[in-house]
This record gives structure tokens, sequence and C-alpha cells, in this order.
């Protein structure tokens, strides 16, 4: 296309809103545009990479035998309330009525909606395994909706079901889709971790995470270069540093001491106050777990692990408890609650159960309470693992180092079993004649968030460097002085040449400075740029990469050449 023709509304400024790379780039190359928080539409240059995204996708997912259909996104809610998943998504589910009153949804994920698909016209084992799969947009109300497609509250998402006879059909089915998504990953040239994760609200017996490394992704990946070890900080398992008994003897432990501690309510300052370290102190956090208060109990230098919280006390919904229930259940501000003599559930971390003479706050405030131990001075309701994993921390594989990233979330793959085939009666009928239970599997990859990701990854001081498999064009052609014949009748030609050779390319026949459409397609990141200029009568022109920024002189049917080379 002619670039006149086209809609690329750059812009040179920074949006006041955009907080990541990708954020920024992709506003101010004109390719999405925000309409409210979270929703995005995507422009023509954007909707072209999100496109290439997806025939990715389509070519890999056929090359794995998936066959793609498509479902409605509006849901009645009888499949979620079957699964128990309307009450667990929550407020983050859009809900409303039709105007006979009936509940709808607008569909988060469709386990179960390809569940009753797979019931009403899959019937023997001859059919299975089978994999179906649709590329299609889902809903989900994000309370912190935020860094544009990379969390956002409508997005393009590709969900593929396995169906199949056994454990064994749901093995080949994941095997199959793990190696897919490598591959599609391997093309769009993404540098990627895959992670073990947890299984959250969707359930089954165990799931991986595809990871693209970047810094500005929202999950913390804990990895082990020794032994190969990878798990999303939600699943990674914590190991005690010792294997020393829970119980210590009696005959180490001190006095238990109240002291004034006035307006000392983080850990950093009563430890400074106290002249103690952080590992000295336990925080006693209070949680509201459904309709019920507890208080979980970590070391102080330690971040609690809220995923492993709730999969431990099993509600639908974990949030900390706000001022006033801290006060009423502590009697005490928050930064003083403690667990000595404090009447609701105490879940303990591993670390804090071999501790001994450390600190808490005393539910009262201004005061805390020093050489408290457990059983002496509480009693514990559970001891389980529920701390986040931290840099240097013992592998749970083989006890080497942990290392920690960051990484942004773009494909999740899951062992379902038959928690959705059961609930929604999805039989087949086995070599015996008798009824079994499809055994289901759930591939998940984030189509618009692989556009930011890609863009995290790929970027420069100029703005975005589009790998060629995914870039909106391939080549521009730019003639320096559009109103020269000779520049634009050479122009032409090369745009011509290559579009006959199936080259995806743009001519840049702006009426701009050429500073100004040079600054444009570095923004856009257009991987190849061929400048028309002073010496198109020696048929020479410029010929420049933009991922190394390379130029080099060439003739014209040298630089056809050289991009068909490249390319095709």
């Amino acid at each position: 296309m002619r670039t006149s023709q086209m809609l690329i509304p750059t812009l040179r400024e920074v949006p006041a809103d955009a907080e990541i790379e990708s954020h920024k780039l992709l506003l101010r190359a004109g390719m999405i545009t925000k309409l409210v928080s979270g929703i995005y539409s995507f422009l023509p240059l954007g909707y072209r990479i999100l496109m290439k995204i997806e025939q990715i996708i389509r070519e890999e997912m056929a090359r794995s035998e998936a066959q793609e259909l498509v479902m409605s996104a509006l849901r009645p809610a009888e499949g979620y309330q079957s699964s128990g998943r309307w009450d667990v998504f929550g407020p983050e589910m859009f809900k409303l009525k039709d105007r006979h009153g009936r509940d709808f949804c607008l569909g988060p994920t469709h386990e179960e909606i390809f569940a009753e698909v797979a019931k009403s016209t899959i019937k023997s084992y001859k059919s299975l395994p089978m994999i179906l799969y649709q590329i299609q947009t889902k809903y989900r109300d994000e309370r912190r909706p935020r860094f544009g497609l990379m969390r956002s509250r409508e997005f393009v998402m590709k969900d593929a079901y396995s169906f199949g006879k056994d454990a064994n059909d749901l093995d080949i089915s994941y095997k199959s889709m793990y190696d897919a998504y490598c591959r599609i990953f391997d093309r769009q040239g993404l540098d990627y971790m895959v992670v073990d994760a947890d299984t959250g609200a969707m359930g089954g017996s165990g799931s991986q995470e595809f990871m693209v490394k970047s810094y500005a992704g929202e999950d913390v990946i804990a990895y082990c270069e020794k032994c190969g070890y990878a798990a999303n900080s939600e699943k990674a398992e914590c190991l005690l540093d010792n294997e020393d008994d829970i119980i210590s003897s009696e005959s180490l432990y001190k006095p238990m001491e109240k002291i004034s501690t006035p307006g000392m309510k983080t850990v950093e300052e009563a430890t400074q106050f106290l002249n103690c370290d952080a590992k000295d102190l336990v925080k006693t956090l209070l949680y509201k777990a459904d309709d019920k208060i507890v208080a979980a109990l970590v070391r102080g230098d330690r971040e609690l692990n809220e995923t492993k919280l709730r999969n431990y006390l099993g509600c639908t919904e974990l949030q900390m408890a706000d001022a006033e229930t801290v006060s009423e259940i502590t009697g005490a501000d928050v930064g003083f609650a403690g667990p000595v003599g404090l009447d609701i559930d105490l879940i303990l971390d591993l670390e804090v159960a071999h501790m001994k003479n450390f600190v808490v706050g005393a539910n009262e405030t201004g005061y805390h309470l020093i050489n408290v131990n457990i059983n002496r001075d509480f009693k514990a309701s559970a001891i389980r693992d529920i701390r986040t994993i931290a840099e240097g921390d013992i592998c749970p594989q083989c006890r080497g180092s942990i290392k920690v990233d960051r990484g942004i979330e773009v494909g999740h793959i899951f062992k379902l079993g038959t928690k959705y085939s059961e609930a929604a009666g999805c039989a087949y009928i086995d070599e015996n004649g008798k009824e079994q239970y499809m055994v289901m599997g759930s591939y998940g990859i984030g189509v618009t968030r692989l556009v930011a990701a890609i863009v995290e990854q790929n970027n420069d001081e100029n703005g975005i460097v589009w790998p060629l498999s995914v870039a909106p064009y391939h080549v521009a052609v730019v003639p320096i002085n559009t109103a020269e014949g000779p520049q634009m009748d050479t122009a032409q030609r090369i745009y011509n040449e290559l579009l006959d050779a199936g080259v995806e390319a743009i001519l840049d026949d702006r009426k701009e400075r050429p500073g100004v459409r040079f600054k444009d397609l570095d923004l856009i990141g257009i991987p190849i740029r061929i400048t028309v200029g002073r010496k198109v009568s020696d048929d020479i022109v410029e010929y420049k990469c933009r991922k190394t920024g390379k130029v080099v002189e060439l003739s014209s049917t040298q630089a056809i050449e050289k991009v068909k080379k490249q390319i095709l």
C-alpha cells in the first residue's frame, strides 16, 4: 500500500497513562487505541500483526491435527453453575440477564461449553482422542486492568480442549500441545521458559505456563540452573534451610515480654526500634477467606503467597482484612497484630514453626511481644508452606540455589481430568459398551498479550523492532523526494517487483520530510527500508536493516534480490 492512503496515527509524545514499553510503543506507533480502561481497538497496522500471530497459531494447531471451530461469546449460566465456576470467577465474570431474567455471561473461558459440544457430538471411543480449538474474544472484569494489552478486560485468546478415553490419551494430547506451543513461540522469535504452575480456578492435576522473559512481567519465575527446575512463584515449593524439629527445646525459650513500640507499625520500623533482624520477627496477616477471618504468619523478611494460602483454605475469595476488621479482631491498629491470645485460625508458614524467641505484635496499639514461642505461647491451627520463594532459596528438586526472574504468561496448558466432563455429563461408550467420562485437557494462548510480549522483547530507543514473522509489512520503499520523477519511478518499480514476488511492502509517498518518515518507519518497526535518493541516476539505493541499523548501498536489483532471499 501507499502510506499516503494508510491510517498511521503515530504520536511523538508518550501517553500519560502508559507505563511499560509495549503499551507506550503500541500507542505511539498507531497500532492500538484506547476506548476505556482495559479495552483497546486494533488499528490497521496492529490488526495485521494480530492476524499474523493467529495464522502462525492456526498453522501449528493444524500440524497437531487440532480442529478449529468457534463458539458464542455470550453464554448461559448453567454450564458454569454445574462446574461451580459461576461463583469461583466471582466479580471477574461479566454477568447479565436477558429480558426474561435468565442469567448469562460473557465467556471468560470455555471448558464447560466445549464439554457440552463433545457430549452432544462424540459418542464412541473410536472418535477419541480429539482436540478442538477456537480463536475468540474473551471477557474478564479485571480489578486493575493495566499495562495496555498485558492485562485487559477484553482480549483475544486461543483456547483448545482435548478429549480422550483415559490418562494415556491425555498425556498424548498434552505433549502434542506442548510441542505446538514451543513451535509457535519459536516462530515468533520469543525468549521464553516453560514453568510448572498452579492450576487455580481451572482445577486439574497439573499445568505448565509458557513465560516470556521480561522485566515488565507481572509473574515471577523461580528456576534452578543446576537441574533445570522452573516454576511460577505461585507454585514453587519452599523448603527449609535445615531439618530441625518443629518443637525446639523449652530450655532455650526466654521469658515472653511486652515492649512499648510507639508508632512502629512496619517490619522495618519495629526491627530498627528493637535492634533486631527482620528474620527474627513474624508478621501476622489477617485475611477474609469467603466469610471467615484467618491469620497467616510468615517471617518478617518473607512475602506471603496468597495463592498457596487460598489453595490450602479452599476458599473462593481471599482478600486482606480491612483496618476496621483488624481492629475488631485484635483490638489494635494495623501493624500490631500477633498470634498470642488471638481467637481465630492461625496458619503458620513452615519457617515460622521452626523459629524460637521471635517478635510479634502484641494485639495492642503501640506494643510488640518479644521472645514468643510456638506451643508455649500460642497454638497453630495448621503449618503449611504459604510463602513466596525468593532468590537464593533452596531448589525443591536438587537443593541447589534458586534464581528469580520476571515473566509474561503467554500460554498455559492444563491436565483437567474429568472435572468438567463429569459436570457436563460428557461421556463416551467404551470397547465394552460401557459409558465412561472423557478425560480432558485445556490449552490457552493469550493472542493479544503476545503482541505486547513480542514488543517487550523487541524494541530500542527508536521504537519497535518486529521479527519478520509478525511484522505488519516486511519492507518500506522510501523515495527521498516524492516530487522528483526518477526517484518516484524507481521507488514504484521496486515496490511493484516486491509485490509481484509476494513480499509485503509499502511505498512511503507521504508529503513529509525524509527525517519524519524515517522516524515513523523506525517507530512502527518495519524490518527493511529501501531508500531511493540522489544516487538514483546511478541505480544506487540504500538498504537498511531495522534490527541492526546497518545501511549498505546496492543496485535496485541487488536490493530486491536481497529482500527476496531474506524473506521468501
